[in-house]
């Protein structure tokens, strides 16, 4: 999965069709929360189907389809943490509480992407997407996952959550501006080599990404809808693929917070290292443009 913070997209030189806004839409809701990079996927289908890029701003545009599927699933979450965050704001004896210092740590842990992503924006809307970058980052990152799960001893609670924490996960997070690496994979293997539980990593690796993901849409909306901009897919492409990949996103979020609660991350090794072998064989043969 991926983060970005863009003031405008690349030119593109055809409107998007249908089918190519439903792939890449359901692409999108698929890969945004496994750690496989939903950036890296989204670029190489687009490259490989269709010849081209589909741009950084409609990927972060649809991305909120993926946000808001993570707003409905943990909405309890985020409201028990808000009104506790507010009231420790106003009331001392309030602070000593969880979800009080929860809202603390996912600021804080926020503030090195958005830094970053600012700063970097034009590398990460141009250098960064190139695909033999991404190839190789799903298969040399791969190999962190599987560090993370063999030293981490996964032993720490939700409890034992700390602020030292928030900040390696935060700036964990950052390397999810490079296409290939994956919000999730970072984030959790960071986890893990704190020792936390892998399903407590995941789930606060979701937390985390909430501002930092809402805030790159709404920062690229703008840029999506000015056809100057180079942003060729329409509004209504953009409402629908949204829609889409909030749907399938949601699903994805269940169905992965089950299966790391019993099964390794490391298994998506062996979805990211073949995909990135065979981009980088039909790159070399020049199927594909990098």
């Amino acid at each position: 999965m991926t983060l970005t913070l863009l003031s405008a997209p690349e030119a593109a030189t055809t409107d998007m069709g249908w089918l190519q806004v439903l792939v890449l839409s359901v692409v999108q809701g698929l890969t945004e929360f496994l750690p496989v990079s939903s950036s890296g996927h989204l670029r190489i289908v687009s490259e490989l189907f269709w010849g081209e890029d589909a741009g950084a701003s409609f990927t972060a545009v649809v991305q909120l389809g993926t946000e808001l599927a993570v707003l409905v699933f943990f909405a309890k979450d985020i409201w028990l943490i808000l009104t506790a965050w507010f009231a420790g704001l106003f009331d001392r004896s309030r602070r000593d509480n969880l979800n009080y210092r929860m809202g603390w740590m996912v600021i804080a842990g926020t503030i090195p992407v958005g830094v970053l992503g600012f700063l970097l924006q034009d590398i990460i809307r141009d250098a960064l997407r190139n695909l033999w970058i991404t190839a190789s980052v799903l298969i040399l990152f791969s190999f962190v996952f599987i560090w993370a799960e063999k030293v981490g001893s996964k032993s720490r609670g939700f409890s034992e959550l700390t602020m030292k924490d928030a900040l390696v996960m935060g700036f964990a997070q950052c390397l999810s501006l490079i296409p290939g690496v994956s919000r999730s994979g970072g984030t959790v293997s960071a986890g893990l080599f704190l020792n936390l539980d892998r399903e407590v990593a995941t789930r606060f690796s979701f937390l985390l990404a909430i501002p930092a993901v809402l805030a790159s849409g709404l920062f690229s909306l703008p840029d999506a809808f000015n056809p100057e901009a180079g942003q060729s897919a329409s509004g209504l492409q953009l409402l629908v693929g949204t829609g889409v990949a909030f749907l399938i996103g949601y699903a994805a979020i269940a169905w992965l917070l089950k299966f790391v609660a019993n099964h390794s991350f490391a298994w998506f090794a062996a979805w990211r290292i073949p995909v990135g072998l065979l981009v980088m064989v039909l790159l070399g043969a020049g199927v594909m443009a990098a």
